[in-house]
This record gives structure tokens, sequence and C-alpha cells, in this order.
């Protein structure tokens, strides 16, 4: 079993902590077997006294020895009516080094005295005061070596720990099964789904269907369920769209072909005899011209990319008297007057970084957009201009005193051919320019529409950071 696996770590683990608690075990364990073993050594004396107690003569020496060795001490002394009395004796091999009294001792005091007892190989003597059974007195007193105690109380611990052992691994496998068949194969199931929905995700076979038990996992499948009709839906519809995109090209390829043919021919009846063919021929030529304009924005929509920004730094108000220079050849005149005021608000000093010539056709689009919808209303307008920096951006709003975005427009306003506000637009330009400045990791919103007018706002960062995402031409 791997320990990379999830099942290795849990087993590991898993062993790890019962071992750990069944140690945790053992140094009580320990400390209770020392306990019971000093107490039996107490209760052997006491009844290796009673042999002397039960007679008032002297008892042979032999006897005396026998009966201290039986009981494992060297002397036994019992306190009766506040009496202390010598009841057997022998030599002691040695001074006692410590006394313990087993009346009343700590349980940590009584652990500690046990891994002591462990950690002190050398052979030495100790007293053990404790109370006599059947209340046959009021103390009794023993003094014993510790080697027998100490090599018992490590075979004892070393059997513990053999049977902590056993339990640790027997426990881990018990738990590693049970993991197995509740939580690791309900796993592996949907990791399995996973990799075979990654192979073929248009496959709405390949998508889990519901089954675990556990309510975690059973919620984990269906939010993956959800997520695998929605991506495979999604692909589903690219596929169709990608098609039908492919079908719209072709089909616009052939229209401007046969555009450009009828085009030759509408020139051509400007110069009739008939004043009302040649009153009717200049809206023919416009017409079709919007049409063949319209087949080549959505031909170049469909095969073009914008290359990734070259940042520069450039000063912006040298950028927008550029292009309100260009607009204002361009715009109409009412009353013998321009019809559009342009008014420019920034800074003669800013200098910004990005991409000059994107940010030129951003703008150009932005004033040009503005510009025909004060013209569309047949009155005078302005258009203003204004930029700025904070902390983090640069910011360059363009307003005017328009009509305002009409309801529909407002609402499909980034988006490709939904968007257009004017009559015979294609509604690619907001695209566009809303992609442009996305990739400069900035971003273009609509701040207001309405009947006094419309205004946009771009935001650059100041961080030298670009974004790469998808991007459609100009």
């Amino acid at each position: 079993m791997s320990l990379n696996t999830l099942s290795g770590r849990f087993a590991l683990l898993t062993g790890i902590f019962v071992l750990l608690a069944e140690v945790l075990i053992v140094f009580p364990s320990i400390s209770n077997y020392r306990l019971n073993f000093l107490e039996s050594r107490l209760e052997r004396a006491q009844i290796a006294s009673l042999a002397l107690l039960a007679t008032d003569e002297a008892i042979a020496a032999d006897l005396e020895s026998e009966l201290l060795e039986n009981a494992g001490v060297f002397n036994v002394v019992l306190r009766r009516n506040d009496v202390r009395q010598l009841v057997l004796s022998s030599p002691i091999p040695g001074p006692i080094a410590e006394t313990y009294d087993l009346r009343d001792q700590p349980f940590w005091t009584a652990i500690r005295d046990a891994v002591v007892q462990i950690a002190t190989p050398e052979n030495r003597v100790i007293r053990i005061m404790g109370e006599p059974v059947k209340q046959a007195g009021q103390l009794i007193e023993i003094t014993t070596d510790t080697a027998t105690l100490r090599q018992e109380m490590i075979d004892f611990g070393l059997r513990m720990l053999l049977i902590s052992a056993a339990f640790a691994v027997i426990t881990a496998v018990l738990l590693n099964i049970v993991a197995q068949r509740m939580l690791l194969v309900p796993i592996r199931r949907v990791i399995s789904h996973m990799t075979a929905y990654a192979n073929a995700p248009e496959d709405a076979r390949a998508i889990i269907t519901p089954t675990a038990r556990l309510s975690e996992l059973n919620e984990a499948e269906t939010a993956m369920a959800a997520m695998q009709k929605t991506v495979t839906s999604a692909l589903k519809q690219q596929a169709r769209l990608a098609q039908l995109g492919q079908a719209v090209a072709r089909i616009s390829h052939d229209l401007r072909n046969i555009l450009t043919t009828a085009q030759l021919f509408a020139d051509r009846l400007e110069s009739s005899a008939d004043p009302a063919v040649r009153r009717a021929a200049p809206k023919l030529v416009n017409s079709i011209t919007r049409a063949i304009n319209l087949c080549e924005t959505t031909l170049a929509f469909g095969k073009t990319e914008e290359p990734a920004p070259i940042l520069s730094r450039f000063n912006l108000a040298t950028l927008v008297s550029e292009v309100t220079e260009a607009e204002s050849m361009n715009a109409a005149l009412c009353d013998g007057k321009p019809q559009v005021e342009f008014l420019a608000d920034v800074p003669q000093g800013l200098m910004i970084r990005a991409d000059r010539d994107q940010l030129y056709r951003v703008l150009t689009n932005l004033i040009r957009n503005a510009r025909q919808a004060i013209e569309g209303t047949g009155r005078p307008g302005t258009i203003e201009i204004g930029g700025g920096e904070d902390e983090s951006n640069w910011w360059i709003r363009v307003g005017d005193t328009g009509p305002g975005l009409p309801p529909r427009a407002r609402e499909f306003l980034f988006q490709p051919f939904s968007g257009g506000s004017r009559k015979g637009g294609t509604g690619l330009g907001l695209a566009i320019s809303a992609d442009l400045v996305r990739n400069h990791g900035g971003a273009l919103k609509l701040l207001r529409s309405d009947e006094d007018g419309t205004e946009f706002l771009m935001t650059l960062p100041r961080e030298l950071v670009v974004f790469p995402g998808p991007t459609v031409p100009a």
C-alpha cells in the first residue's frame, strides 16, 4: 500500500493515533502494576509475620530466613497499638535509597515513581509503607530491592506495547476497510466519471448520476452533474454557433461579391436622364454600401485576432486632440456651423502607459458614436472628453449630449452584432473597444445613458501588467 494514496496515509495515521493512545495507557498501567506489586509484597510480608505473632517463642533463624525469602523482603516492621515492632529481619545489602508510602500516593506521583524506577538500572534498597490487611495493625513497613520489581515492570510494559501495536494494526486495517467502502470507493467513482467526462465532454452519457449515500458526497456529485450538464450544453451551443458562423461567413462572402456587382450598376444609375432615377440612385448606393460594409465586417470579425498591446508612454492630451481633430473634419454642419462641439478636459502633462494605436481606435469609436448620435437628432450638441489619474488607474471619460442609448442597446451593449444603437450599424464597435481595453487589464463601462446624453468610463491600470484574452478585430 503506497503512502502517496489516500488509503495508505489513512491507514498509517490510524495506526499512529491508535498506538499513541495505547502508549498513553501504558504508563498508567505500568504505574498500577508497580503499586499492585508492592502491595502484594506487603501482604506476603504480613502473612510471613503471622508465624511469629502466633507464638511467644522465638522462631528458628533458618525458618525466619525462609519466610523473608518467600515474601521477597529483607525485614518486616509492624506498628500495633502505637508500638513499632521489628517482626522479621535479615541483613540489608545496602542503605535505604528511597521510602514510598502507599497509603496516600497521588496519581501523577505514582506515574513519576514508576518512570524513575524503570529509568534507574542499578539495584537499590527501598522502604515500603502501607496499611496492614484486615486492620491487623496501624502500619506495616518492609524493605526490599528493586531488581525484581524493575524487571517485571519492563516485561509488563513490553507486553502492553506489543498488545497495543497489535490492536493498532488491527484497528487500522478495519478502519481502512471501512474507509475504502464508505469513502474511497465513491471518491474513485467520482474520479473515474471526471476522467471519462474530460475525454468526451460533448457526450451526455458521461454525465455522472448522483448515487452516493453520504450526504456530502451526494452533494458533490449533484453539483458536478449540474456543472457537466451546463458545460455540455455550452459546448453543443458553441459547436452550433461555430457552424452557423462558418455558414454566415460563406454567405457574407458570396453576398459581398453580388453586392459589389450591384454597386457598379447603381453608380451608373446616377447618370440616368430620368430625374426620378437620379434621385433614387444615391439611396440605393448607400444601402448597397452599408450591406457591403456589414459583409466585410462580419468576415473580418470571424477570422482576425488583435495582437497583444505594445505598451509605451505618451501624452494623453495629444492623443485626444488628434482624435477630436479627425472627427471634427467629418462633423456635419448646422446653420453653417459645426453641429458638434468637442471639449477636452485633459491635463497637458498627463502621461499614460498603453498601446497608443489601440487606444486611438477605442477613443475614435466612442467619439464617433457620440458624434453620429448627436447628428441623428438634427440639433447642436457637445462631446466632452475628460482624463485623469488616481493611485491605481488612469481614467478617461467620454460624454455627449445626445439622445441616449435605446434600452435594447444598453442591455446588449458590449455583445457583437447585438448592441448597435445606430440604424445600419453592426454593434461591433463597442465590443471591439471593450476587448481592447480589457487586453490592457482595464475596463470600459457605461456610466449613464438617458435623455440628457451618454457617458462612458475607461480605466487603465498603472501597474506594468497586461492580461491577454480573447480579442476581436476593429
